[in-house]
């Protein structure tokens, strides 16, 4: 036997090992009733805004605040404290810059909590957002929470009119999921121009940089979209106050009944952390009693997002039982699809299929419902990227009713298929959601006014089409393969949305392609290999930053476990299961993982929003290494056979 083939074999022998390690290890997270769900951790600015929410839940009384919450209150602000950088500021990933909206809300929270100016954490703090352009520098939303308080003036904030639910073309629904169920909410709150109190002497003075105006900045060039939607800030500032009053009243009524029929059926206001908080602040503009059912279900909702095990305090920004459940079984279904816990994942799996039109059905009324939503509840937005990820996971595993699951793919299937946009990708929640414009709305600096078609989403719709039989000759794949090489980045990489960031998009591109039938020959194939092999860290696996959203560009990071997974699907979809490249990422690996088949990853590398808002998910750590060395083996047995 050749000294090259015995390496071979080892360097196999050694991944099926580790795969067993890794499938018993999470094999034993799945809870009792078949599904999984793992931690999903932010950044700061989740606890900075409990401490303010409370300021509105419980506002002082004669200057004096002591809210019922204390003891959290106190366990959000040493939370805060504990991720303070050394040059003073809080960052948004973990190992990045000092940010100024995290600081700002950092220092409200912290200051809110009983921490005095003059503290040395403040005075470091302070200092540091006044490098970074002071108050004045923080995004729109920021300023909205602390204009709720009169912490930023009012008339420097965007205005965000409940009337926006009466404009025609469907106009809300050119927005973002997310960022429709953050507007109606807020709009509610903001016709009833609320002016909580803080503390008496409470004051965010020290935190303004001096000369700077906090009014909105116009740019150079008169007629732009931007100058258009400032102006109509000014119109709708004008209206605010002298404007039909029954024309605002329907419209705070048809908003009113928009939320509440979207908190209904879901955990809650599109079951995230923002429009929970602002759908509660809501339901107290329109004048629900404290003790209102709807109300105290709406902050039980919110209240559970909430980890408090007595060493730790933090929250989370939603829960994600539907993709980790999907992932986790199309893993170790990978693996070896009589693994016992696959048929309770797939009941679990079918018995959280969505059956019921929502906003999704604005565009594509005709469609039959289905489709599964990222959260343990919320029929309202059910996830065309989570359910092509259900739809893999399906393909390798049977429910307890077969007659049943089958229907289910059908209309798992042909939902996908009419989801599918005019420009022939697949988005998040919905179809045509590109009115690029709305990106110049004075309130769109958070950068998720639209959910557009993307690579990693595209990808992964045309691999789970393919794993449930539709031919690469379908017209729906064609157009799906063709979005893919027309949105190649010049590298050879592609832009993952959902995910950090050119790795992740590559894989998933890749193997939506491999999937769809190209040859992996094709120059856009190969130039992707080329660009994933260039940027592979010297310890033999990958590793991306946050980093590369804000330089438009990869930007290197110390290798994860999840990346360098992400790097080896990608090589082996793109036919490269042998190479160097993909011997040393197993091995680091190999080399990473912990006894008990686990491993350890630190840094973010899941996108909530790019630039604004990053995600750690807690088993994207465990379940694509997993994948990675089924994958690994399988290939090499095939190309050995």
């Amino acid at each position: 036997m050749s000294a090259p083939l015995q390496v071979r074999n080892t360097l196999e022998s050694a991944a099926e090992q580790a795969k067993r390690r890794a499938a018993s290890y999470l094999a034993g997270l799945q809870q009792r009733d078949g599904h999984w769900c793992a931690e999903l951790t932010a950044d700061t600015t989740l606890e900075s805004d409990y401490i303010l929410f409370q300021l509105w839940l419980y506002p002082p009384t004669d200057g004096a605040w002591e809210p019922r919450t204390r003891p959290l209150i106190d366990k959000a602000a040493r939370s805060i404290l504990d991720r303070q950088l050394p040059d003073g500021g809080f960052n948004i990933y973990v190992q990045g810059p000092s940010e100024v909206n995290a600081s700002v809300k950092a220092y409200f929270a912290l200051k809110l909590a009983g921490f005095e100016a003059d503290d040395p954490q403040m005075v470091r703090l302070r200092n540091r957002i006044l490098e970074l352009g002071g108050i004045q520098a923080a995004n729109s939303y920021v300023k909205v929470n602390l204009s709720l308080f009169d912490q930023y003036p009012r008339q420097y904030c965007p205005s965000i009119p409940p009337e926006v639910v009466l404009l025609p073309f469907n106009f809300l629904y050119q927005m973002s999921a997310w960022t429709r169920a953050i507007v109606v909410s807020l709009a509610i709150v903001h016709a009833a121009n609320p002016r909580r109190p803080v503390p008496a002497g409470f004051n965010l003075d020290e935190i303004w940089l001096p000369g700077v105006s906090p009014a909105f900045h116009k740019d150079s060039w008169w007629f732009t979209w931007h100058n258009t939607f400032l102006a109509t800030d000014w119109l709708l500032k004008w209206w605010e106050r002298r404007g039909s009053q029954s024309v605002r009243r329907k419209a705070v009524a048809k908003a009113r009944q928009w939320m509440i029929e979207r908190m209904q059926h879901s955990d809650g206001l599109g079951a995230i952390y923002p429009p929970m908080m602002y759908s509660i602040m809501a339901l107290d503009a329109l004048g629900f009693d404290p003790d209102d059912p709807m109300r105290v279900k709406a902050l039980r909702q919110f209240d559970e997002l909430m980890m408090d095990d007595g060493e730790r305090f933090f929250f989370q920004p939603c829960f994600s039982p539907v993709w980790d459940t999907a992932i986790g079984a199309y893993a170790l279904g990978q693996c070896d699809r009589k693994n016992p816990t696959l048929r309770p994942a797939a009941d679990w799996l079918l018995a959280h299929e969505v059956r019921r039109k929502a906003d999704w059905s604005v565009k594509r009324p005709n469609t039959e419902p289905s489709g599964w939503a990222f959260f343990y509840n919320n029929e309202h937005y059910p996830d065309i990227d989570d359910t092509a990820m259900v739809m893999l996971a399906l393909s390798e595993t049977s429910g307890s009713n077969s007659a049943a699951q089958k229907a289910c793919h059908k209309r798992g299937l042909d939902w996908l298929l009419a989801m599918q946009s005019s420009d022939g990708g697949w988005a998040a929640f919905d179809a045509d959601n590109n009115w690029e414009f709305l990106n110049k709305v004075p309130f769109a600096d958070h950068n998720a006014m639209l959910d557009p078609t993307c690579p990693d989403i595209t990808g992964r719709v045309l691999e789970a089409l393919a794993a449930h039989g539709v031919e690469s000759g379908h017209r729906a794949v064609r157009r799906g393969v063709d979005w893919l090489v027309r949105h190649q980045e010049s590298d050879g990489s592609w832009y993952g949305r959902w995910g950090v960031a050119y790795i992740y998009g590559t894989c998933f591109a890749l193997r939506g392609l491999a999937a769809s039938g190209e040859s992996d020959r094709e120059v856009h194939i190969l130039r992707a290999g080329e660009w994933l092999r260039s940027i592979q860290n010297a310890d033999g696996g990958w590793g991306e930053s946050c980093a590369s959203y804000d330089n438009g560009t990869f930007t290197a990071a110390p290798s994860t476990p999840s990346q360098t997974a992400w790097a080896i699907l990608g090589l082996i979809a793109g036919g490269d299961p042998d190479s160097l490249s993909v011997r040393h990422g197993i091995e680091y690996l190999l080399e990473t993982q912990r006894p008990d088949g686990s491993w350890d990853e630190e840094l973010a590398t899941g996108t909530g929003f790019p630039k604004v808002f990053y995600l750690n998910y807690h088993l994207y750590k465990d379940y694509f290494p997993l994948l990675a060395l089924a994958s690994f083996v399988k290939a090499r047995a095939n190309s050995n056979g």
